[in-house]
C-alpha cells in the first residue's frame, strides 16, 4: 500500500500545505499516490484526474500531482482553465525542483514544495476570491 510510505505527520503536513496554498488561489490542488504506474504517467494522471472529479470545478482550475512511488514516476497536470491561461512549460520548474528532492529521498518535502509552488504560480492567474469555496477535499489520496 502506498499509504505505508507516509507517516500520519507527513500526511497532515501535506494536507495542511494544500490548505495553505489554496488560501492564495482559487485553484484546487490534489495529491494522488500510487505504488505502480505501468502505463505512460501522463495518461495515468489524466485518468485519475477525471476519476476523482478534478475536471468538475467551476473555473476548471484543478491541479493534480500524481506520484507512482515504486516506479519513480510523477506528473503535474492542470485542467483546461489553467492550460488556456499559462505558457507551455508552466509546470517545468516545479517538476524539476520536486525531482531533485525525490532523488534525495525527501518525498514529503518534494510534495509540499510542489504544492506550495503550484499555489503561488496559480495565484497569478487564479487569485483567491473572497467568496471562494473549497470545491475539492484537501485529503491526500492513495491507489492500491
Amino acid at each position: 500500500m502506498p499509504r505505508n510510505n507516509f507517516s500520519d505527520a507527513d500526511i497532515l503536513r501535506i494536507e495542511q500545505s494544500i490548505a495553505e496554498a489554496e488560501k492564495i488561489t482559487s485553484g484546487e490542488i490534489r495529491i494522488f499516490i500510487d505504488n505502480r504506474c505501468k502505463e505512460d504517467v501522463l495518461d495515468r494522471a489524466a485518468w485519475i484526474f477525471h476519476e476523482i472529479g478534478m475536471d468538475a470545478t467551476e473555473e476548471r482550475n484543478g491541479v493534480l500531482i500524481y506520484i507512482a512511488l515504486k516506479d519513480h514516476k510523477f506528473a503535474i497536470i492542470g485542467d483546461a482553465g489553467i492550460n488556456e491561461k499559462v505558457p507551455k512549460g508552466f509546470w517545468d520548474a516545479i517538476r524539476d525542483e520536486m525531482k531533485n528532492l525525490f532523488r534525495d529521498g525527501k518525498y514529503s518535502e518534494a510534495i509540499v514544495t510542489g504544492i506550495l509552488k503550484a499555489g503561488a504560480q496559480l495565484s497569478h492567474h487564479f487569485p483567491y476570491k473572497e467568496n471562494d469555496t473549497n470545491e475539492l477535499s484537501n485529503e491526500m489520496l492513495f491507489g492500491k
